[in-house]
């Protein structure tokens, strides 16, 4: 997790959408799974159940992103 450690992914995550656009972040599907990762163990450690479903719903979110890309037709 070398690029969370020097917040190369989650400095991504700071950006400020102009007024009324949605914000736009630039993921590989690598960084991706490395993110799901960070937040599921963030989630499992959360001592606040408010935080803990918050976190498990971005998780949530990234994984189905994550399928929509890596899902293959059978």
């Amino acid at each position: 997790m070398a690029h969370l450690r020097d917040g190369t992914l989650t400095d991504r995550l700071r950006v400020v959408p102009k007024p009324g656009e949605p914000p736009v972040f630039h993921f590989t599907l690598d960084d991706l799974d490395e993110l799901a990762g960070f937040v599921a163990a963030e989630a499992n450690h959360a001592k606040d159940k408010k935080l803990q479903k918050e976190l498990d719903q971005l998780c949530d979110r990234i994984q189905a992103t994550l399928d929509g890309y890596t899902d293959e037709d059978n």
